[in-house]
């Protein structure tokens, strides 16, 4: 007869298993992105070309010369138009999926999208007063 300790290995050791098969295909994956990531890279800077002349040397901006300082702050409104990105871009990315699933998450789905739904509300809200969505120049 088993004592508690062999019992309690035994139930450890499946869990284990269990862990390793299931997360096991999702951690290879994202080691292999990561080597050939690093091949590609380490590929590209020993073996592509360098040919550093003058001209290519020149920093510009949309292929003409830049003008003005290097260090120039930003406007709010950049930073403002990219939490504007983000904000829209996360709704889009979890409505879709609530939204057909609706009916089998019941009322606690609702709930959690009704509080996600709000966040991004006041998000919006924020960038409105600040003036993010006036498209002055």
């Amino acid at each position: 007869m088993p004592t508690l300790i062999q019992a309690l290995t035994a139930v450890d050791t499946a869990a284990t298993l269990s862990l390793r098969y299931q997360y096991g295909p999702i951690f290879a994956m994202i080691g292999f992105a990561l080597v050939v990531a690093g091949a590609v890279f380490a590929l590209a800077t020993f073996l592509g070309p360098k040919n550093p002349t003058p001209e290519k040397l020149i920093p510009y901006e949309s292929g003409s010369p830049s003008t003005g300082a290097k260090h120039v702050r930003l406007s709010v409104k950049f930073y403002l138009t990219a939490l504007l990105f983000v904000v829209f871009d996360i709704e889009a990315v979890f409505l879709y999926p609530w939204a057909s699933l609706y009916q089998s998450l019941g009322w606690q789905g609702f709930v959690e999208m009704t509080v996600f739904l709000s966040f991004l509300s006041i998000a919006l809200i924020y960038c409105w007063k600040k003036g993010a969505l006036e498209w002055e120049t």
